[in-house]
């Protein structure tokens, strides 16, 4: 019996340690096989992201070349042309596709060529934003303090110079120079981060800001809505109309034309809108995958041009960027 009984339980120890084994063997596969999967996720997603950003770049080349073309063009071939005021393009291609958009920089607000008087642009489109009028005075009288050349501690009723920046917990002194950035705004006082570029709920006004326009008025063959609807008198409704009459003509509008839609509003608008064109522009362009259903990898630049439209080179680079509101 006691050989039995020793018997039975070598039996039942090594069928312990048999299964020990296995469970041992079973989590060490059931290890692998999920980081193997991990490992291949990984990989396929890189190779994705990838692709669209190759798609990305191949809209951003797309987008230089509808420019050269628009510019260097017969001017009977207007309606091929990409239009130059943010109008979105699909180019498809056989892995997938890309949506290109090209705004010229003189349908933005340059922030470079305000003035006290055209300031109230800037006032305007926080206005439309829902920000309340006395901080939007805020804004707009302290950028035109953190811009202007004065050197002094003297700034404008609602502004800031170098004597409250240099009172914050992190001091520094108030530029009295031009901006190298629409971020740039960030520094200013009043500026929000929620306001310039915007939260799930709200629209920001960084995609209507540039530091690249150069010019002192705004081109309404380029503008978006919200621009034109900022420009002293100038309703939403108003620009609507611009907009429409735009989109339905293959030539730009001309001043004749802007008189006749603005009506009597056309004075108070005139010192603040052109048409005139400019050699500097941004390409917005995201690549998407076939079935698109993921998000997109975007590419945003600047990009300006020589006058023969021969070379360009890129004053602004943003990879991956935000996809403007």
């Amino acid at each position: 019996m006691n050989g039995c009984g020793r018997t039975v339980r070598s039996r039942g120890i090594a069928l312990l340690m048999v299964l020990w084994v296995i469970t041992i063997l079973m989590v060490i596969v059931f290890s692998f096989s999920a980081l193997s999967r991990t490992e291949t996720n990984a990989a396929l997603g890189f190779r994705e992201m990838l692709q669209k950003r190759n798609l990305a770049e191949a809209g951003l080349q797309r987008g230089i070349m509808e420019i050269v073309y628009r510019k260097m063009k017969p001017r009977d071939l207007t309606e091929q042309a990409w239009r130059t005021d943010g109008t979105r393009y699909s180019v498809p291609f056989s892995d997938g596709q890309v949506s290109v958009a090209v705004t010229d920089e003189t349908g933005l607000v340059d922030i470079n060529m305000l003035t006290d008087a055209s300031g109230i642009i800037v006032k305007n489109l926080l206005l439309q934003r829902g920000i309340p009028e006395e901080q939007a005075d805020t804004v707009v009288d302290s950028l035109l303090d953190w811009k202007d050349s004065g050197d002094s501690d003297a700034h404008r009723l609602h502004g800031a110079e170098s004597d409250y920046y240099g009172a914050l917990p992190v001091p520094y002194a108030a530029k009295n120079a031009n901006f190298d950035s629409v971020e740039e705004l960030q520094l200013v006082k009043g500026v929000t981060a929620e306001m310039l570029f915007g939260t799930r709920e709200k629209k920001g006004i960084d995609s209507l800001l540039t530091v690249h326009g150069l010019a002192g008025k705004i081109n309404v063959n380029a503008a978006p809505h919200d621009v034109i609807a900022a420009v002293p008198g100038i309703s939403p409704e108003l620009a609507d109309a611009v907009i429409s009459e735009r989109q339905g003509r293959d030539t730009p509008l001309t001043t004749a034309d802007l008189q006749q839609i603005l009506g009597e509003n056309y004075a108070a608008a005139a010192p603040f809108i052109g048409a005139a064109e400019s050699s500097t522009f941004t390409i917005e362009a995201a690549g998407y995958s076939a079935d698109k259903v993921r998000a997109a990898y975007t590419i945003r630049a600047t990009v300006t041009f020589s006058p023969d439209m021969g070379r360009y080179r890129y004053v602004s680079y943003k990879t991956p960027a935000t996809a403007a509101q």
